[in-house]
């Protein structure tokens, strides 16, 4: 097979797989709060949801609203702990950590199992902080392989494209 045409085959080939996974993978929904407006249509059709336990210093403590979450038997992550900017970028400790997972569990009776921090961004110190914690990991890798919606549709890509690719 001549280069120029194996080339050309393999630079097809990535995006469709690429293309191929996200559309078989869960769907996902990032930055869900009581505090942010979100599309029920967004929620029902992700598999995900990342939980916000403390956006605008307010705790995610509305029973009804938990409930209605739980409801909906969805995988659920926790995805930061108030969502400020590039959050675990800065060195936090064990206590931070602890506000969001309490405020988790307070609301929906169980400890999260996975983490995703703000604009994907964090620290060397802080993904030992997540690891030591017990909580699983998830950054770059997870949002290019799956569709990652945005309640407030303020992703790096609109929902409308994340639902096409």
């Amino acid at each position: 097979m001549k280069k120029p045409l194996l080339i050309a085959i393999i630079l097809f080939l990535i995006p469709f797989s690429l293309f191929l996974l996200r559309a078989t993978s869960q769907k996902q929904l990032d930055d869900l709060s009581p505090e942010i407006p979100c599309s029920e249509n967004l929620i029902e059709k992700s598999d995900v949801l990342w939980v916000i336990p403390k956006f605008n210093n307010i705790s995610i403590q509305d029973k009804e609203w938990c409930d209605y979450i739980l409801s909906l038997n969805k995988t659920l992550g926790l995805h930061g702990v108030y969502h400020t900017y590039e959050e675990f970028q800065t060195p936090r400790s064990q206590d931070y950590l602890n506000e969001g997972i309490t405020a988790f569990e307070n609301c929906f009776h169980f400890k999260p199992e996975i983490f995703k921090p703000p604009q994907l961004k964090i620290s060397k110190e802080n993904k030992q902080l997540i690891k030591n914690s017990g909580l699983k990991l998830k950054t770059q890798a997870n949002q290019l392989t799956h569709k990652v919606y945005h309640c407030s549709d303020t992703g790096k890509f609109s929902n409308r494209f994340i639902d096409w690719f």
